[in-house]
């Protein structure tokens, strides 16, 4: 918001119509004195009576008219009786109600605040409040109006409210202590501070932080911030260019720096064949602790359950199928062994031998448990095995601390999954937190199936967990290869199969193929023959619904043939702007009610319901409907598949248009028809297990836009994205490492 176009805004609050704790957002009716303004904003708690000044600028709302939108506010305790009087019958001091407020406001006058805060002899003369009472009162007077002062001293300091109630949430009273003393430990805590905030914050103090503070610091965010890249760990000689970047410095400032880190454990170094590397605690401690259970696991496997041929017999017969010989190693593995990593692309009936994994299982009493890493994953997981199957986060549970935010799960080392065998899919998605913590809440002897296939994109998260635990040679890994006559049918299968051994794809543009390339070489009429595909061609076509049914991916989200310009295109076509739709713009894109939307982070805090049961938490990659916009209210809901999800405006950061994907964002999910644009791509993203990802999205239908050169260019590039990871290395030298503690 542009400063100059800032306006102050000055009056008495008559009433909070709402207001959301964990953010500070609140809705208030401001009595200016000539008129009763509605105003909105990360204002914090507000109370009746009080005074307030708020900066900001005149906005319209398409239901609730003009409101003042305001980006800050000081606020002062009322100095005359009738607002002393109002603010205290409002409830804004604890144990004070209206008849209350009354005989207080009438002993004391406008010295009521004053005896609230110093003296509860005086107040503990009232009629009905009693000694302890009035000690009670006084210190919560204290403690609120002390809140209060934190929070305007933080906004003072350059930060905006919702950080401010974030930090308060953290450190209560002690928190200006905090900023004042070293801003830079807030960064990559809940309260959203960044280096360069934090930056900002230090440029605000009375006295600069000292060097060494900002340094390690820098040392611990460029760490961080790779966490993103996927990478769990950096060599330390990788730090020294983008630290000096960040701190303007040399060499030696930064080899000081790292020591200081490690010194102080905000970072922890590990030599890994002869090269130093730097991790984050928490990320050594999960790589090192998913290491440490495999061997526990291995070297006290569970009870062994020999597996009758005519078992396996009986249920080929019941199911109307054949194994094959690798189907049926796997299946003797998981039942007998039970530690089994399961591998293979698309039709190699990887799904089948799950199903009779599942079916041995329950044939000795074992508890079964279905898991896989999203939404979409376990939904699909449930209807192709016919069992109940959960999203890891909801098999382990979230517990919740104060404010709303993920603390832990339930289900831990100390209080273990009440089952016999953990069954995962979708393995090449789960990251190493993840699984350190799934393997924690695994009881002893219990059997764990790892399902997914190896040649996928890694995680959006951090690390390489499935690639690395087969490179490791730790456990039995059964690789299916063989495919199945029925899936030999369709292109989109055998053309996987292809592209993973570098060869081309084969186009047979007749009508009963499932698999089509549409050719276009210039980038510029691409996204054109994209919006026309799925908005015309295809639907009446095939009847595909173009939201439902029809998904766009993108290698990259910039340029003409990225996510950004053709979401903006699709959601002109499919869902324009309508005077009875509410739509809200952030970071200058439209985001409407109707449109297709994604979630882009995990967020374990939003509530959701669906017929007879509620929860909470939405995950990356969940793909839903925007069914309501309230911004007075402060209010959004997203419909993902069968529950409504409802939570803060705040959070139309963490949605995005999702008409259009990049292949990284599908991952785990199918669709009965994809679109892929295969034209101008960045080198970067031109490389062969990307492609391969994008068409086993497809289940029933897959058009590729674009032309063969650029096809060609990412099957021959199998150079897999670099991940620095450790936990082959922990894995392997097992016997050699201390348990991590």
């Amino acid at each position: 918001m542009d400063e100059n176009n800032l306006e102050n805004l000055i009056g008495v609050v008559e009433e909070v119509t709402y207001y959301n704790e964990s953010n500070g957002f609140c809705v208030a009716e401001i009595n200016t004195g000539d008129e009763g303004v509605t105003v909105v904003g990360e204002l914090g708690e507000l109370a009746v009576g009080a005074k307030v000044e708020c900066r900001g600028s005149w906005t319209f709302h398409s239901s609730f008219g003009r409101q003042f939108k305001a980006t800050s506010v000081v606020q002062t305790l009322p100095a005359d009786i009738g607002g002393i009087l109002r603010y205290l019958s409002s409830g804004a001091v604890k144990g004070i109600r209206s008849t209350t407020a009354e005989k207080i406001v009438e002993a004391f006058g406008t010295q009521t605040f004053d005896v609230l805060e110093n003296d509860p002899v005086r107040l503990a003369k009232i009629k009905g409040i009693s000694a302890a009472k009035a000690r009670q009162i006084c210190t919560d007077f204290k403690s609120q109006f002390a809140a209060k002062e934190v929070l305007i001293g933080l906004t003072n300091l350059g930060m905006s409210q919702n950080q401010a109630v974030k930090i308060y949430n953290m450190f209560k009273g002690e928190s200006l202590e905090v900023v004042n003393s070293n801003p830079y430990s807030l960064i990559g805590t809940q309260t959203g501070i960044t280096f360069d905030k934090a930056e900002e914050i230090a440029e605000n103090l009375n006295e600069r932080p000292p060097f060494n503070y900002r340094a390690q610091a820098a040392v611990c965010y460029i760490v961080r911030h790779n966490l993103g890249n996927g990478h769990t760990c950096i060599p330390r000689d990788r730090i020294f260019a983008p630290a000096k970047s960040l701190l303007d410095c040399n060499d030696d400032e930064v080899e000081i720096a790292i020591d200081s880190a490690i010194e102080n454990k905000a970072v922890i170094q590990k030599n890994i064949d002869g090269r130093d590397f730097l991790f984050l605690p928490d990320i050594y401690a999960a790589e090192h602790s998913i290491a440490d259970r495999i061997k526990v696991m291995t070297e006290y496997p569970p009870i062994q359950n020999q597996i009758e041929p005519s078992e396996i017999y009986s249920f080929e017969m019941s199911s109307n199928i054949k194994f094959d010989d690798k189907q049926r190693l796997a299946v003797e593995i998981a039942v007998e062994k039970g530690l089994l990593v399961l591998t293979g692309g698309p039709g190699t009936g990887k799904t089948t031998t799950v199903k009779g994994i599942i079916q041995l299982m329950k044939n000795r009493n074992l508890k079964v448990a279905l898991a896989a890493p999203t939404g979409r994953a376990a939904q699909r997981m449930e209807e192709l095995t016919g069992y109940s199957a959960k999203t890891i986060h909801r098999l382990l549970e979230v517990e919740y601390k104060e404010g709303r935010e993920m603390q832990s799960f339930v289900h831990n080392i100390s209080n273990p999954l009440d089952c016999d065998a953990v069954i995962v899919d979708e393995m090449s998605m789960v990251d190493v937190t993840l699984f350190s913590a799934l393997l924690d809440a695994l009881p002893l002897h219990c059997r764990l199936i790892m399902v997914g296939d190896r040649d996928q994109l890694p995680p959006v998260g951090a690390g390489n967990v499935l690639r690395d635990i087969i490179d490791s040679g730790s456990i039995s890994v059964v690789v299916l290869d063989k495919i199945f006559r029925q899936a030999m049918k369709s292109k989109i299968v055998t053309n996987a199969h292809r592209v993973v051994h570098g060869e081309m794809p084969e186009f047979d543009n007749s009508p009963e193929s499932d698999f089509f390339l549409l050719r276009e070489n210039s980038k510029y009429s691409v996204p054109g023959k994209i919006v026309n595909l799925v908005t015309s061609r295809l639907p009446s076509g095939y009847g595909f619904d173009s939201v439902n049914d029809i998904q766009v991916l993108c290698p990259g989200r910039k340029g003409e043939c990225g996510t950004e310009n053709i979401n903006t295109l699709l959601q002109a076509r499919l869902n324009p702007p309508d005077k009875t739709k509410n739509e809200i713009k952030y970071k200058g894109t439209v985001l409407r009610e109707g449109d297709k939307v994604m979630q882009i982070k995990n967020n374990y805090d939003v509530p959701w319901f669906k017929s007879g049961e509620n929860g909470s938490g939405v995950f990356n990659g969940d793909i839903g409907t925007l069914t309501r916009i309230d911004r007075a209210n402060d209010i959004i809901n997203v419909k993902f598949d069968d529950k409504e999800a409802m939570y803060s405006v705040e959070n139309i950061k963490e949605l995005e248009l999702a008409y259009a994907m990049t292949v990284h964002k599908s991952q785990g999910s199918e669709f009965d028809c994809v679109v892929m644009n295969v034209a101008n791509i960045p080198p970067k993203l031109a490389y062969r297990n990307l492609f391969y990802t994008a068409l086993t999205r497809a289940k029933k239908l897959l058009v590729l836009v674009g032309n063969e050169q650029s096809i060609k260019s990412m099957v021959d590039n199998d150079k897999k994205s670099r991940r620095y990871s450790a936990l082959r290395y922990f894995i392997e030298n097992a016997d050699d490492l201390p348990l991590f503690n």
